[in-house]
């Protein structure tokens, strides 16, 4: 079912209602999901504006009711951020600079459908990224007030410093250097905090952080309160930012006895873990993000590792773990997170250093475990590695990205026999669908060759007690990795001319089949897709034709169905195809009704039997009122025309109760009843 969330409301500013409903025939043909609305006022922008949850403004550059200028003056006026696409016969230099001036958000082809369905994808995109990042500072701001809350309220001393200045401390900090309040604070040198015997070594360290390198997990340091009284403390280092400022947070901490280890350190290998590598990998995310290129993960693992147990026992890992760990910290510079991820893995977060570098440095490190000799359990044991290497840069400067790309290339190289390295290639997926675009081909010419489809069956149930059984056909494909929908296989048949092949399997399949049902004594009627391709053959009624004939099956017990999408824009060969099978007494069926700007209109053109709602129209239809609504009125105007309507994916009770007070005619959804291989629904319970 289509999400809500993926629908785009569409306000059209268009003179003519037949060019309105070609754009949206153009835009849904090409999978995008619309709600519009055309606008025949300037009144009616406003109500539109400031009454509806509107998306884009879609707008003629020759509409008489609006220029693009009065347009984006009323989305302005209204407060709301709502992009103005203006439809264009050709894009020249004074049409973009008209554009600009205007301050429309941009211009598309009103002749090239690619054209326009790419752009209003795009700011699309664009608009749900600006309300993303909306909601995103709103949290931040929210995040923010609640951290200040906790600073304050934490018994931690915790301070902020930006260039060895003090810019931020807690109650608690305040309280340990003896001061009453910040504004005593504020300004203050660190290094005021610092015992004098202890002041040259920090001035060191703070030097050392000015040029970016990294800060000690833990110092040991002689400090002193404001009245001079000294005393012995441990400081911890965090990298943060304070009003858009990268500064260092400071806690004191009361001092650790040596024998401690550091916080964030894994306690078999000595290493920092998988804690910490997280949060210093987000931290790398935000550098890339900013255009850093010099950046890379290492996601190390043993090849052999549970031949390893078997040979040492379960109580000698650790060992051989620890003895990794000092493999991977010897090579590991000083600005690398070196870390233990999981049981038996290892991670390298390389950081300053050239791509190249770090790719070089991956093979290193593969001919350091390669060469070493592990001893535990009283042997001697060889310990190769694979190594999934990730080059992180602006293009996947996500952490789940980082890390989901780190293990496939971890798995590549394992799959490949271990002991290797394998690269993260930017193109591999691009390889990976050009190969599996052709064995998905392969597999679709099999299926056709070999009667390689399969037929389910979703019963189509009547409201109000009409006779017979309903079902409609759906189509799946077998393949090695089990039945394919449709949308898995449909794009490449198209591309490659198969799916008058493919139509014409499923009608011969579903004749076939109702004679069978027929012999059998069921009254079966059957809804058929068709695709647009299948009726540019004129021998295609002349075969279906045939096939009844040769089956003794009568038309009526078919029915073919298109969206109204694919009607509204091949109206002449729908209306020659319709035409042709009302002779032969076949039924037709409009899916995806009611969606168009005059979706009726329509119907001047084609004569049909079936009208099928619009999903979208089903979505929490017991609480949508504006979906409730427009059910209503369609299936007050079917049956004003003769139609039958027939309400798809139908979600709960409380649905068919709304849609039998409404007058729908059929009904049809999961819930009623999945799809299956075999009829079995019983329609007369």
């Amino acid at each position: 079912m289509a999400k809500q969330d993926n629908i785009i409301r569409l306000l059209l500013v268009e003179d003519s209602a037949e060019d309105a409903e070609q754009v949206v025939s153009q835009l849904r043909n090409a999978g995008v999901a619309v709600r519009p609305q055309r606008a025949e006022s300037r009144d009616a922008i406003e109500g539109a504006l400031a009454q509806q949850e509107i998306d884009l403004v879609l707008a003629s550059a020759r509409s008489k009711i609006a220029t693009p200028a009065d347009l984006v003056a009323l989305v302005e006026r209204a407060g709301k951020d709502r992009p103005v696409v203006v439809l264009v016969p050709a894009i020249t230099d004074d049409a973009v600079l008209q554009a600009q001036r205007e301050k429309v958000r941009a211009l598309a082809l009103r002749g090239n459908p690619e054209h326009l369905v790419a752009v209003v994808r795009r700011e699309a995109e664009d608009l749900g990224h600006r309300r993303a990042l909306r909601r995103l500072d709103a949290a931040l701001k929210e995040s923010e007030r609640r951290c200040e809350a906790l600073l304050d309220s934490s018994r931690d001393p915790i301070a902020f410093v930006h260039e060895g200045m003090h810019v931020r401390a807690n109650r608690a900090y305040l309280e340990m250097f003896g001061f009453a309040d910040f504004e005593e604070l504020e300004g203050v040198s660190i290094l005021d905090m610092i015992a004098p015997d202890a002041a040259d070594s920090f001035k060191t360290l703070l030097k050392k952080l000015s040029k970016g390198e990294k800060p000690p997990a833990q110092l040991q340091i002689h400090a002193q309160k404001s009245d001079g009284t000294a005393f012995d403390a441990v400081m911890e280092f965090a990298a943060a930012t304070f009003e858009g400022e990268p500064c260092q947070q400071i806690t004191f901490r009361q001092q650790q006895s040596a024998a401690a280890p550091p916080p964030d350190t894994d306690l078999v290998t000595g290493l920092h873990n998988r804690q910490y590598l997280l949060r210093e990998l987000d931290s790398a995310v935000s550098e890339a993000a900013a255009g850093r290129n010099d950046i890379a993960l290492l996601y190390v693992e043993p090849d052999n590792w549970r031949s390893l147990i078997d040979m040492v026992g379960l109580g000698n890992a650790d060992l051989v773990m620890a003895d990794m760990a000092e493999r991977l910290r010897a090579l590991a510079g000083d600005a690398d997170v070196a870390a233990r991820f999981s049981d038996n893995a290892l991670m390298l977060l390389v950081r300053r250093r050239p791509h190249e570098e770090a790719a070089r440095m991956a093979h290193t490190l593969r001919r350091a475990f390669e060469s070493h000799i592990f001893e535990a359990g009283g042997r001697s044991v060889p310990l190769p590695v694979s190594i999934g290497a990730v080059l992180v840069g602006e293009k996947i400067a996500n952490a789940e990205a980082i890390l989901a790309a780190a293990a496939r290339a971890l798995k590549q190289a394992q799959d490949a026999g271990g002991n290797r390295i394998q690269l993260h290639d930017p193109a591999a997926q691009d390889k990976a669908d050009h190969a599996a675009e052709k064995q998905r081909l392969a597999e679709i010419r099999d299926a056709i060759d070999k009667d390689g489809f399969v037929l389910f069956f979703q019963p189509i149930i009547s409201l109000h007690g009409a006779e017979g059984e309903y079902y409609e056909i759906l189509l799946r494909m077998r393949s090695p990795r089990g039945e394919l929908l449709p949308a898995e296989f449909f794009p490449t048949a198209e591309k490659n001319g198969l799916l008058p092949s493919i139509d014409r399997w499923v009608v011969a399949t579903a004749v076939k089949t109702l004679a069978e049902r027929e012999r059998a004594g069921h009254r079966t009627v059957f809804f058929v897709k068709v695709t647009v391709p299948t009726l540019e053959d004129p021998s295609l009624l002349p075969w279906i034709a045939a096939q009844l004939k040769a089956h003794r099956v009568s038309g009526d017990r078919l029915v073919f169905e298109m969206p109204e999408s694919k009607v509204t824009t091949n109206l002449r060969p729908v209306r020659e195809f319709q035409k042709g099978l009302a002779q032969l007494h076949v039924g037709f069926a409009v899916q995806q009704f009611g969606n168009g700007i005059n979706s009726f209109q329509m119907l001047k053109h084609v004569d049909c039997n079936y009208l099928k709602i619009d999903r979208t129209f089903m979505a929490e239809l017991a609480r949508n009122r504006e979906n409730q609504q427009r059910i209503k009125e369609i299936c007050d105007q079917a049956h004003g025309h003769g139609k039958l309507t027939i309400a798809e994916f139908v979600e709960d009770a409380a649905s068919m109760s709304i849609l039998f007070g409404y007058g729908v005619n059929f009904v049809q959804g999961n819930f009623l009843q999945e799809p299956e291989k075999v009829m079995s629904y019983d329609f007369g319970q």
